[in-house]
């Protein structure tokens, strides 16, 4: 295949595609910040106007919180690509302004810095860049295939409507669902998301029996003693063999030392690539609750669920997706490679709806890092911009591939 018509082209939209790029950056989208979030989906929608998607605001349900957008295209075919990304950044503005933390091209260092640059604004620039080829280069496909491109305004929080709007605009039956989180490169060879953890979150807490610690210590049941156990019987499910992890990452109890402590609390989340593994340890969790013995001076322990979020595992639809961008990478003489993470996005509410993919978007890293060390071992969130290129070029091939019309490339 001659790829060199659509390298020259993806080339040829740079100057542009950043420009999109520092003008998204600048906009200070931190989850709870609702108007910047909503300002920077109207820019979004203005971005795709060009290419003919129509934009459609839905209020999120939490009130603090911005509206996510969708565009969509219908198409003549039965063809449904779903393209996903997201508005919000984990940057307050008081935290870009103490850091000074802003847009910044580094050319020196190959770098962009900035908030959001890889995390996610650049792969809703990547998106825009793949679609405007495909209209450019493979119109008959661009014309004919229905694109959803959905964008949340609040996947750092993981709030869980996004999944339930857009599975009213998007049932299950997509060809793709296609996440454009950044992705990294090692070795030369660009990892590529195939499965993620789900996550379980507990609250443990111990009722016990205030007392005096001097006078009345024996009439006491001390709930920070009894939850130790708990949380030590909790701890112990994780099982790295089992790719389950159980962090106790919170704990509070008591008031003073000549007290005996009445209450006590611990928080925890666990984490599994495997729903039945996941499964297995919440029963297990919610097994240590217990009514306590006060004969004994075992306190009660309530165990509360607090919210999960479903794992995506790998499966043969992942597979078979992710060879579509392994053959469409190594017709250009790259490489993607097949990975697990255990972070969360928007792919574990969404993989249901059709074969999933995830980190399609640019190379860059320290993603959530705004700080920058004097002796430079630290430095904020960047973007590689020379990935853009490469990475639409997959992703161009990866879906023609996956559509079996590769042959209608432009001079292919």
């Amino acid at each position: 295949m001659n790829s060199q018509p659509l390298i020259n082209w993806l080339t040829s939209q740079m100057p542009e595609a950043l420009e999109w790029l520092e003008r998204m950056v600048r906009i200070n989208s931190f989850t709870t910040n609702r108007e910047g979030v909503n300002i920077l989906g109207k820019l979004t929608a203005d971005a795709f106007a060009e290419l003919g998607f129509e934009p459609e605001f839905v209020p999120s349900t939490d009130p603090t919180h911005g509206s996510h957008l969708y565009l969509q295209r219908p198409g003549a075919t039965g063809a449904q690509i779903l393209l996903v990304s997201h508005l919000d950044t984990v940057f307050p503005p008081e935290e870009e302004l103490r850091e000074n933390f802003q847009w910044e091209p580094m050319p020196e260092e190959g770098r962009i810095y900035g908030p959001g640059t890889v995390d996610i604004k650049g792969g809703t620039v990547l998106i825009w860049m793949i679609l405007g080829a495909l209209q450019r280069l493979a119109p008959t496909v661009f014309e004919e295939t229905n694109w959803l491109i959905a964008l949340n305004a609040s996947e750092e929080v993981m709030s869980a409507d996004f999944g339930v709007r857009t599975a009213e605009r998007n049932p299950p039956g997509a060809t793709a669902v296609l996440v454009y989180e950044g992705g990294p490169m090692v070795g030369g060879a660009y990892h590529l998301v195939t499965s993620r953890k789900g996550r379980a979150s507990y609250r443990l807490t111990a009722h016990g029996k205030a007392a005096h610690a001097g006078s009345s210590h024996a009439e006491g049941i001390n709930a920070i003693v009894g939850l130790v156990d708990a949380v030590k019987a909790a701890a112990a499910l994780t099982s790295y063999d089992d790719g389950l992890t159980v962090n106790v990452g919170v704990i509070h109890g008591g008031t003073v030392t000549n007290r005996v402590p009445h209450e006590a609390t611990a928080e925890l989340e666990m984490r599994a690539f495997d729903p039945h593994v996941l499964k297995e340890a919440q029963t297990a969790v919610e097994a240590l609750a217990t009514e306590g013995d006060p004969s004994r001076s075992e306190p009660r322990i309530e165990v509360i669920c607090e919210g999960d979020t479903p794992g995506w595992p790998n499966d043969e639809r992942t597979q078979q997706l992710f060879q579509c961008w392994a053959d469409a990478a190594a017709s250009l003489d790259h490489q993607v490679i097949s990975v697990p993470r255990g972070g969360l996005s928007d792919a574990n509410y969404l993989c249901h709806l059709g074969p999933t993919l995830d980190g399609l978007g640019p190379f860059g890293a320290n993603a959530h890092c705004s700080e920058r060390s004097a002796d430079g071992t630290k430095v904020p969130e960047y973007v590689v911009p020379a990935s853009f290129v490469p990475k639409a070029a997959i992703n161009v091939l990866g879906i023609l591939k996956l559509l079996g019309r590769e042959a209608e490339l432009e001079g292919a």
